[in-house]
């Protein structure tokens, strides 16, 4: 599914427009976007956590002449799953 699928689907599940469903997405993307660039956790129960996360810096190589190089440390967005999220994908939710 991608985002216009996914809207098209929020606006069927709610009966709102296509346009504002493309907002609301577009402001929920937004904020957790810029909510976890700050450092901050979102957190939505039973569906998950988005959150920053600090990477060491290592050492890697160039694919393409096999030279060792040094990849800098860095922080990434990761999300972990919520138990209601998890049990569905598991086939285990009644």
């Amino acid at each position: 599914m991608n985002k216009s699928e996914l809207i098209d689907a929020l606006a069927a599940r709610t009966e709102l427009s296509k346009a504002t469903c493309a907002k609301a997405l577009d402001a929920v993307i937004d904020t957790i976007v810029e909510t976890v660039a700050e450092g901050e956790t979102v957190t939505l129960v039973g569906f998950g956590s988005f959150r920053a996360s600090g990477r060491a810096a290592r050492e890697g190589k160039n694919p393409k002449t096999g030279a060792k190089i040094m990849i800098p440390q860095t922080t990434v967005p990761k999300f972990a799953a919520g138990a209601g999220f998890k049990a569905k994908v598991a086939g285990k939710d009644e």
